[in-house]
């Protein structure tokens, strides 16, 4: 690593390097715009890099700003907004970092910004985050797959995506994701109590809905245990029906949370449980991992590459509630399993600090705006593995 140091530290010598990072804004609380913010937080202390942000979902003003409380009129108007926001800043920097997800997001928020990219020549980087990405890059290939052929490099969070990209033909350059581990202040669990949290959006491939039909089974065991809920989205109502019907106590609902408030939240439970049926890199895992939560989860996705089974975290089948449940109740009753995932976890959580993950960054701007021959030479030594 040290050539590579000397090689990103000298490289930008002769004037910053402008970049454009389009991702959603904060309002939109998510991975993508979390990973955003932490990254321009971050690049704002580097000298070789001058950084802008562009949202997918910029805040209108006057009658307009009252039109985009409408729904499908929102839509229209925002992609507007957003489209000529895109015309007029893209000009002025060298490298467009681009944010996406997959489906229906994927057209309207990543396409035009490599549309609009491609027309200026400006080199351009797709930093791709959904889970479902092999489902979308299958059903959607004649749309997706010409689009993504257009940027200069791929990034994703995992060695998962790494790999569903190369079954469509294309690379893709694994860079973790970010956490601030001195705003996740790590506390120690002893003993541990039966307080559980859930810290995903609602919708049905996170699987809350499993999360509280373990939570019923746990409360058989631990009547007093208590489940926090924090998040919102389109399956809310059918959630807090599902608890009524399953009769749950002492379950709280406390909505999404924003990045100044989900510290607390973290500080006050004790075992972070997660039932997702597709998934990536979690966000919520790793920062249970910063705060000492020992993490209970199923395993889709990249999650076992963050979770190994009785190391870091205890696994259990997609969309198994009984074994979330019975694994809950097996950590509470065994205080040295507890302190050993705990202990575990924050060691791997430090793979994905600052420290870890900015070189790989910079390297990753340099060798994007390289000749054709450099660039392939690159991923021909990082992607063999």
């Amino acid at each position: 690593m040290p050539s590579r140091v000397l090689k990103t530290e000298t490289a930008f010598s002769n004037r910053p390097l402008r970049v454009l990072i389009i991702a959603p804004s904060l309002e939109m609380l998510g991975g993508q715009s979390i990973q955003a913010a932490n990254l321009l937080h971050h690049f704002e202390r580097e000298s070789q890099l001058e950084t802008g942000f562009l949202p997918i979902n910029p805040r209108l003003s006057g009658l307009f700003g009252k039109l985009q409380r409408i729904a499908y009129v929102r839509t229209i108007l925002t992609s507007l907004a957003y489209c000529f926001s895109l015309l007029f800043t893209i000009p002025k920097y060298d490298l467009i970092h681009i944010y996406s997800a997959s489906y229906l997001s994927f057209v309207l928020a990543p396409t035009p910004a490599i549309l609009i990219g491609r027309l200026f020549g400006k080199k351009l980087l797709l930093n791709y985050h959904s889970g479902e990405a092999e489902d979308h890059l299958s059903r959607w290939s004649r749309s997706a797959l010409p689009t993504i052929k257009l940027v200069d490099e791929i990034v994703v969070p995992s060695r998962y995506l790494v790999s569903v990209f190369r079954k469509f033909g294309l690379n893709a350059r694994p860079i973790f994701n970010l956490v601030d581990s001195h705003r996740f202040k790590f506390r120690e669990r002893r003993p541990l109590r039966p307080v559980f949290l859930s810290n995903r959006s609602f919708e049905w491939h996170y699987g809350v809905d499993n999360v509280l039909k373990a939570f019923s089974l746990i409360q058989k065991h631990y009547p007093e245990a208590r489940l926090i809920v924090a998040g919102d989205g389109p399956d809310r109502l059918a959630l807090k029906r599902l608890a009524g019907d399953l009769e749950l106590r002492n379950t709280e609902f406390i909505g999404r949370v924003g990045q100044d408030r989900i510290v607390d939240v973290y500080d006050e439970a004790d075992v972070f449980l997660n039932c997702s049926s597709v998934d990536n890199q979690p966000l919520s895992i790793l920062e249970a991992f910063n705060c000492g939560l020992p993490v209970i989860t199923s395993d889709p996705g990249a999650i076992p590459d963050m979770v190994v089974h009785e190391q870091t975290g205890l696994l259990v089948p997609k969309g198994d509630y009984r074994e979330l449940a019975a694994n809950a109740v097996r950590l509470l009753s065994d205080p040295e399993l507890a302190e050993r995932l705990i202990k575990n976890a924050r060691a791997e959580s430090q793979k994905y600090t600052w420290d870890e993950v900015r070189e790989e960054w910079l390297l990753c701007y340099l060798e994007t705006l390289g000749s054709p021959d450099e660039r392939a030479l690159s991923k021909a030594s990082n992607y063999s593995e």
